[in-house]
């Protein structure tokens, strides 16, 4: 096996990674600083389209965490970019909030629901069964379906909440179309997001909780992976899956050094 080449830039999730249900991890804050004492290039990166990069900048601000805007990485940005790429200046019917709304008029979209190019599902917290039935016409109309995110579950204070994968699922049930996931673990989201910095996956890290989505993104997208077990995968998970992290960690804090 070839030896890796040394990281010089870093991609980290950001749920259950820096932050656990609105507090930090220990070890985050100091992660940070030093990525940013060095200057080394880096991403936080998130699966949830609520949020603009601006309001979670906010949002870790208030945590104790300084994440420029620019370095913050959403799975609405990823969607606008492919969406960009694919069709510029396009029409979309969209299920979300103001992270993914924000990134789809920023890219010059037009949001309608009168035969547009695209319906596109991200993250709500009030998914209405008048706009799934409307999206759902719509593609069997023949709108192209595409979601932000496969996530089927996330978290809050009370337990887990049914998440866009989930919602997806409905949708394609009735309509039998699948759609195209733009967030992880699609290695698009971690190709879009190292070249939002000028970064190559030769010499790139990738930073998860989640073996479905971020070890898998990074796996792909041909970055050296890093779980650590302060998030959704225990230990007893590893086996379960048929790819492995590079290496396995208990937190964040065991990272600092490595920068």
């Amino acid at each position: 096996m070839a030896e890796r080449k040394p990281i010089e830039s870093w991609l980290t999730d950001m749920d259950g990674v820096l932050i656990h249900e609105g507090v930090p991890i220990p070890g985050a804050d100091a992660f940070i600083r030093k990525l940013r004492d060095t200057g080394k290039p880096f991403l936080v990166l998130t699966n949830n389209s609520i949020y603009t990069a601006r309001d979670l900048h906010a949002r870790l601000a208030r945590m104790g965490l300084d994440v420029p805007v620019e370095n913050i990485w959403t799975s609405a940005l990823a969607t606008s970019q492919f969406l960009d790429d694919q069709r510029p200046g396009g029409t979309a019917y969209v299920i979300g909030e103001a992270g993914l709304t924000t990134a789809l008029h920023d890219i010059g979209y037009v949001l309608t629901d009168h035969d547009p190019d695209y319906v596109v599902l991200g993250e709500t917290r009030t998914y209405s069964f008048e706009a799934l039935t409307k999206a759902i016409r719509l593609i069997n109309g023949g709108a192209r379906f595409i979601c932000t995110n496969p996530d089927e579950t996330g978290p809050s204070t009370e337990g887990p909440l049914p998440a866009t994968g989930s919602v997806a699922a409905l949708i394609t049930k009735a309509t039998g179309k699948d759609p195209y996931f733009a967030g992880k673990p699609n290695p698009l989201m971690m190709r879009t997001g190292l070249n939002a910095i000028g970064a190559h996956s030769e010499t790139s890290a990738m930073i998860g909780d989640r073996m479905d989505t971020d070890v898998l993104a990074g796996l792909e997208a041909g970055m050296e992976t890093f779980l650590v077990l302060t998030g959704v995968t225990t230990p007893a998970d590893i086996d379960r899956y048929p790819f492995r992290p590079s290496t396995i960690v208990d937190s964040i804090a065991d990272l600092v050094d490595r920068i």
